[in-house]
Formats: structure tokens, sequence, C-alpha cells
């Protein structure tokens, strides 16, 4: 509240201080504390005090008569204590009389006497001094074998004893996370990158398909050797092929033969990008058929879990029923299948016999029944009605349930950077590779085209288009 007296007076006395000296001064002040506030405001003004203080109190004259300064003034600054400066001087003699003192110091003399080889103090005159750290420009950066290329807390903690400059910790980070051969090289010690992105629970069965070839198995008498396995990506129900071989001829087929004629044409069909797969037969298949076949990214085989968890099930399956001496785990690939269609999924909570066909399946082990009630087909049918619709809606809303608890899980201290068109970014390399081979990619990558967390890159060379999911993709930070 005294902003406006405190600037009046502070003008007023910074125009007499800097002018002639005046016979009568007129300071205006409704309170005597903004004054103390301007002797004690900031040291500057505290220089001129031996000026300031005389002249307020020889004020003798005010033109507003409602701002009089009374002798309340003079009293207020009679009572206001001023601080006392001094002043302390170097001195050497002080100086050695203090580390005499100092245990620690007397410690580093003694070890300093019986190592002189030591850089970081010197003893000189019996004062010991601490050598000041070699200053290096921030630009200029150490790229020698002697230094190798390890982590940024390695690497500080070799400096930092032995240079210093500013932002040093910052700027070594900085640094080697744009080196660009320990991006291609270095093993990522974290989580991948890239948030879980559930498949949308389909709205009931032979809506969407996922299918793969697994294999190839030891060749049976038969003459099979892959199998085609087609899963119901709501009802988890299977059906399995046994092949020769996994061509595009005979993989039109079998999904014309074995699934459309039987159960309809699926809204989606859901594969890798194999050539078994993707070629311009299926391309012809999928134009007449109506459905849309989408392609999962390379290397990325958890856009097609549902599938690939499968395989991972029933081949151990196999393996324990087969005959090795006879090869026949063809033989048992049916059995296999209807075991697992019977069996309670873990996330639906039914069998998938029973969301496809709404009752539960007699087995070879069930008691026959000892009665029997006939429906009328408008009664079977109603019911059958009911049922599906109940264990449907149940099923959906489990699998929506763990579809978010596993999100939650697998999203946990995972990052997921976001890449523009125009990034320069490296990406995973897969197949052969040797031990002293890069990880990544040599070249740079330039992202295209971007539907996150799907990425299109083009090499800088050669020009050819690739498409990534983020987990692949490693950022070029340049410096």
């Amino acid at each position: 509240e005294y902003e406006e007296e405190l600037f009046d007076v502070d003008y007023g006395i910074n125009m007499l201080l800097d002018g002639e000296p005046s016979e009568s001064v007129y300071v205006s002040v409704n309170d005597p504390l903004c004054v103390g506030a301007v002797i004690t405001r900031s040291k500057k003004k505290q220089a001129f005090q031996h000026q300031l203080t005389p002249i307020i109190q020889s004020t003798s004259h005010v033109n507003d008569a409602t701002s009089l300064v009374s002798d309340k003034v003079t009293n207020e600054l009679s009572k206001t204590s001023f601080p006392s400066f001094t002043c302390n001087f170097f001195n050497i003699d002080q100086v050695k009389l203090e580390q005499s003192k100092d245990p620690v110091i007397q410690k580093t003399i003694k070890e300093l006497q019986q190592n002189p080889s030591n850089n970081l103090y010197v003893l000189h005159e019996d004062l010991l001094y601490k050598l000041m750290k070699i200053h290096l420009h921030n630009k200029k950066k150490l790229n020698d074998p002697l230094g190798g290329h390890f982590g940024i807390l390695r690497t500080y903690l070799k400096l930092k004893d032995k240079f210093w400059w500013p932002n040093m910790k910052q700027s070594i980070a900085q640094y080697i996370k744009s080196c660009l051969p320990c991006q291609q090289y270095n093993i990522s010690r974290i989580k991948k990158p890239g948030r879980l992105c559930p498949i949308d629970t389909p709205d009931g069965p032979f809506q969407m398909i996922g299918i793969d070839f697994c294999g190839p198995f030891m060749r049976t008498p038969s003459g099979n050797q892959y199998v085609l396995c087609i899963t119901d990506y709501f009802t988890r129900w299977i059906n399995a092929f046994a092949l020769p071989n996994c061509s595009a001829q005979i993989t039109a087929q079998t999904i014309f033969n074995e699934y459309i004629c039987r159960y309809g044409v699926p809204l989606s069909i859901l594969s890798d990008q194999g050539t078994h797969f993707k070629n311009q037969l299926m391309d012809a298949m999928e134009k007449l058929m109506g459905y849309n076949h989408i392609f999962s990214t390379v290397y990325h085989p958890q856009s097609n879990g549902m599938v690939e968890r499968f395989n991972a099930i029933f081949v151990p399956q196999l393996a324990k029923l087969q005959d090795r001496e006879n090869n026949n785990w063809d033989e048992f690939l049916s059995p296999v299948i209807f075991a697992y269609n019977t069996g309670i999924h873990s996330i639906t909570q039914h069998s998938p016999f029973q969301l496809q066909f709404g009752r539960e399946p007699r087995l070879p082990c069930d008691k026959p029944p000892t009665n029997y009630v006939f429906y009328r087909p408008n009664d079977y049918y109603r019911q059958l009605q009911k049922s599906l619709k109940i264990i449907h809606m149940s099923a959906r809303n489990k699998i929506n349930s763990k579809q978010l608890k596993s999100k939650t899980q697998y999203d946990k201290h995972r990052s997921d950077p976001h890449y523009q068109i125009n990034d320069k970014v490296l990406i995973k390399v897969y197949g052969s590779r040797s031990k002293l081979d890069p990880r990544y990619s040599i070249t740079p990558k330039l992202v295209i085209k971007k539907q996150h967390p799907i990425y299109w890159v083009q090499d800088e060379i050669v020009n050819e288009v690739t498409r990534v999911h983020v987990n692949d993709i490693r950022p070029i930070l340049v410096i």
C-alpha cells in the first residue's frame, strides 16, 4: 500500500542526490514506514544512508496538509537500526593456521607428501592448493578407442574428476544418445517402445478370422508337411488342416472349400505377409468373395497373436501323441483340435464349441441321457437364440475386460514415441546376423507415411519403402 509513496520518495531522493544540494527539501509521505523501506530496500540505497538520514530528519515543510511529516517520523527513524559493514581481507597466514587445525587437510597433505604424483592437489610453501579441473569447450567430445562407447553414467564418472564444462552431465547424455554406432549396435535394456493396441472384439462368430501356416513338419506317409490354422476371433473356434505344401493355390482352395463353404464369408481375414497369403490369387479371391484381407506388419507376429498362440499350444500336443517311428502326426490333428474346441477357454470362460453352437458338447465319457424331452422346432430355435445371446454377451464382456487388463499391464513403464513425416530413424535388422553385425540399419531411413503405431520408411540410398512397427524403430538424435 506504500508503493506510490515509495516511488515518490525514491524519485525525489535520486533527483536530490544527482543534482546540486538545496537548502530546503520537500518530502511527502503518508506513513513513516515507507521512508524506512526506502532506506533499507537495497544495498545501493544503504550506501547513501549518511546523506539520506539528515535530509529526512531535517524536513520541516510539506506541501500537502494531509501528508505532514510529524515528530513521529524522527522517532521512527531514530529507532531504525542500520547494519554495520566490515571488510574481510585474504590473509595467507590465517589460511595456513586454519589448515593446520583441519584433520582432513592434514591427512591430505601427508598423502601428498608420500605420493607427489597426485594430480588433484599441490603443496606450495606449506599451503595446500586444489588444482582447477581442465575446462573443455562444450563442443569438444571424446571419441577415442580408449574411451570406449559406454553408457552415460560410466562416461560421466570417468570424466568428472579430470574435466569440466558447463552442463557436463546433460551434454554427455545428449552426446551418447546421438552416437550413431551406439544406436546401431547397443542392446536395449528397457521395454520396447509402443503401447498395446488390442483388436476390437467382433460382434459375433464368423466375422473375423486369423490364418497362419505352421511347419514344415516331417513329411508323413500321406504326404502332409504343413498345417493351416484358422481361428475365429470371437469364439476362439479352431480349424486346422494338414496340407502337403503352403503354395498359394493350396491355400486358396483350402480356405474356400473348408471354411467359406461351411461357415460363410467372413468380414475380415488377418494374416502375415507370407507369399502364400500375399499373391494375385488371394487378391482375386478377396475381390470375388467380398472380405477384407488385412496383413500384419513384417516381423511383428503380435498383430496376429491369437493364431500364433494356438500354434505354440497344439505343436507339443501333436509331439506327445504321434508315433515317432511312423511319423503319423497328421492322424492326431483332428483329435487335438476337438479337445481344444471343447475345453473351457481361460478368457471367455466358455468352450469354443459352446459359443459356436449354443450348447455343451457331448463327449465319449458322458453318460447317456435317462429321459428325452422333445421340443417343437420353434421352441428349440427360441431357446438357442436366448442361450447364444446370453453366452455371447458374457464372452464379449470377459474379452473386453481381459484386453483392458492386458493393455494396462503391457503399457506400464513403456514409452510411446510418435514420429513425424521426414524424421530420420533406424529400423531393426532381422534375419541372419553375425555377432558383430549391427542390430539396426546402417543407413538412415526417412519416415514418409505414418499410421501410429505403423510407419512407412524409405531408404535414403536405394529408395526402398518398408512398413515397420514402432517397436522396431530407433530415432536418430542430431546435436
